[in-house]
Order: structure tokens, then sequence, then C-alpha cells
């Protein structure tokens, strides 16, 4: 009953900030008003009065509700899937490789590059290399689901929203390889064994069968859909299948030392994409799921808020790391984008903006976070405070700096 009120409450107070701001003309992004409002109804705030319905009052009790985000991430990967329909993929394939792949690289190489000189300065003590290298592959992961909200929001079109979401969708697989290569070192470097089932192997294998998993669930998923004569029974089996595949990705076998294992975003992503290319009814049904989910986007946003956590904010070691991560990130980022774009002669717009739009980083970093564990205690609660610290930045400022980018190179109308 109380999960349900808090529910309830969330959807609400989400709803109701976002008509508070544009009486107030702030002109802020959706996304950043439900972050906002997360943090409002968090244990930090509302949730201190331990009012059962108003407010979260300890980060437990959110957790309960993670099954709400593990779906809305569901969505959000099966919409980003659409994006690769083969027309367009035609005409950035090229470029959305390239870019995506140089710009997850060169965010690693600056973050490792920048606190290695600090690891000199602070001491192996505070700042061990294995933190370097977790961190730095971390710091190749960007989030879908802000920036997919902000185009839709928006309704942006333009060279930039074409070549920003097959960007972000790629990146989850580059991401995933960065982290598992860096992070086979860095357990090495703490006194485990470098392995390359660990470090190559697992990490390709997850990709192949993710790929594998949503491919075959799209091509099914385009033949029962012909079975149907209603586009709400449509519908239905569309999210039928989501449901299946998130269920599915969460599975894991061991074979000796290998491990068959998912990642969520590629397995839905590649549903999407699957389905996008080979279902005549997917246009229609893209749209009708857009409107469906609104609501559950609106609970994912506001519950990612309310999980910010500001104890970061308190403890210096990890404010200033932080800070460094945050800058390097950026420009790696920026530069991993710009540059390749000039390069490769790409449209003025792009090579200025397309870096801006890949800062926010949410969901993906904090899963490569909890794997950073493994560490130990003092490593893996020094990770958790640098990212929790810049996942609370790049969720609030992101969105927006998304936004302004997309306006400047005119793709976003009012």
């Amino acid at each position: 009953m109380t999960d349900l009120l808090n529910i309830a409450i969330t959807l609400l107070a989400g709803l109701m900030l976002t008509r508070l701001t544009k009486l107030l003309h702030l002109n802020l992004p959706d996304v950043t008003v439900y972050l906002l409002t997360g943090l409002l109804v968090g244990p930090y705030c509302l949730g201190r009065l331990g009012i059962p319905g108003i407010g979260f009052s300890s980060f437990e009790q959110i957790a309960n509700l993670n099954v709400i985000s593990t779906v809305a991430l569901g969505f959000i990967a099966f919409s980003i899937g659409a994006e690769f329909k083969l027309d367009k993929i035609s005409k950035s394939g090229k470029a959305a490789v390239t870019i995506g792949i140089l710009q997850a690289l060169s965010a690693t190489l600056l973050v490792d590059a920048a606190l290695l000189a600090l690891h000199f300065i602070l001491g192996n003590d505070i700042l061990p290399v294995p933190v370097i290298l977790t961190l730095g592959a971390i710091a190749s992961a960007t989030a879908p689901a802000a920036t997919l909200m902000v185009v839709k929001q928006y309704k942006a079109k333009g060279p930039v929203t074409d070549l920003l979401l097959p960007i972000v969708a790629l990146d989850d697989a580059v991401g995933l390889i960065i982290f598992a290569v860096s992070f086979g070192i860095a357990q090495a470097f703490s006194g485990g064994v470098l392995s390359f089932i660990t470090v190559i192997a697992n990490p390709l294998i997850e990709i192949v069968c993710s790929v594998l998993l949503g491919s075959v669930l799209g091509f099914l998923l385009t033949r029962l859909e012909k079975l149907f004569f209603s586009s709400d029974h449509r519908l239905s089996m569309t999210i039928c299948f989501i449901f299946l595949a998130i269920a599915l990705s969460s599975l894991e076998f061991s074979i000796g030392t290998l491990k068959i294992s998912f990642s969520s975003l590629l397995v839905l992503m590649m549903l999407g994409t699957i389905f996008c290319n080979t279902s005549e009814f997917s246009e229609e049904l893209f749209d009708k799921s857009d409107h469906w989910t609104n609501s559950l986007y609106v609970a994912f946003f506001v519950l990612s808020g309310a999980q910010l956590d500001l104890a970061v904010f308190t403890q210096v070691t990890s404010l200033l790391i932080g800070l460094i991560y945050i800058l390097m990130r950026c420009a790696g980022k920026y530069l991993g984008s710009s540059l390749p774009a000039k390069a490769l002669k790409l449209d003025s717009n792009i090579v200025r903006y397309l870096g801006i739009t890949l800062f926010p980083q949410a969901g993906v970093a904090l899963g490569m976070v909890n794997t950073a564990q493994a560490l130990g205690s003092d490593m893996g609660a020094l990770i958790r405070n640098v990212i929790l610290l810049s996942v609370l930045i790049y969720e609030l400022v992101g969105p927006s700096l998304t936004k302004m980018s997309l306006q400047k190179a005119g793709e976003i109308h009012r």
C-alpha cells in the first residue's frame, strides 16, 4: 500500500513541478525537473519527515521500486533501437561507429591520465592505481535515457540528432568492452590474476549473446504481430516482448570459467532494431508505445533523482577526484567527437555540439560501480562516491546542456 502511494505521489509531484517551472519561466527540460522532484521527495528532504507516502525515508525504500526503473530502461532502449533503420544507418553508419568508439576511448584515456597525475601527488594509499583504471573505464559510458527524453520532448530533428542516437546506442557495447579490459587489469594490480577469459572472452560473449537474443526476439515479434488485425493487440504483443526481453536478459550461466550473460540495454536495442526494420507495423507501434510509456518515464526519472546521494558532498577526497573525473570525462567526450567529426568533414554543428550532448551519465555507470565493488570495500567505496557525485552533476546539468546544444544547432524549434 505504501509503495503504491509513493508511486502516485512521485508521479503527481513530478508532473506538477513541470507546470510550476513553466509558470516561473525557468524553461528547464522535463528530465531535469523530474530529477529535482526526486531530490525533493528523497531521503534528504521530504523523506526526513517520516510520513508514509510523503517521500522516501530511506534508499532501501526506493530500491523496492527498482522494477520500475528496470522496465523503463527497457522501453527506452527499445525506442533507441528504432534509430537503427537501414536507410538512416546507410547515411551515418561510418561516422556513428568511428565517433562512437573514439569518444569513449578518449574519455577513458583523459580520465586515466589526469587521475594518474593526481595519484603521484596524493599517493597510492589515497588514490590506488586500480581505482584510476576503473574510473577511467566507467568514464566511457553515456546515459541513453536522459538524452532520448530531451530529443523526444522537444522533437529535435537534424544532423546532430540523427548521429547522436546511434552513438548513444553503440556506446553501451563499446563501454562494456573498455570496462571489462580496464577492470581486469585493475583486479590484477590489486592482487588478482590477469586472465584472457575475464578481460576479453567474457565481455565479447556478453555482447554476442545480447545481439543474438535481441535478434531472435525481434524476428519472432515481427512474425507474431502478423497474426493480429487490431493495433491494440499488436501493441500488447510488443509490450509483452519487451517484458520478456528484460526478463531473459537477467539470466546468467557459467561454463567453467566462461560466463554467459546479457546486457539488457543491448538486448532491447537489438529487439527494437530488428523490429523496426522487419515489421510493416513498427512505425505505428513505436508511436503508440511512446504514448503508453510516458508516465513510466516520469516515475523512472523521479526515482533516479531520489536515489542521488547528497552525502558525497561531505567527503573532500571524493570531491577533488570527482571534480577532475567530471572535467576530464567531458573533455574526452567533446574532443573524441569533435575531432573525428572534423576529420570526416561532417556538418559544422556536429563538430561544435555533438560532444556536449554525450555528457549525461547514469544507469550503465552505476551498474559498472556495482561490479567494481569486487576490488574491496575501501577502493569500492571511493569509486562509488566519485561516480555518485558525477551522476548527480551530470543528471541535473546534462539534459539542459543537451537541450542548449540542440537549440544552438537549430534542431529544436519553438
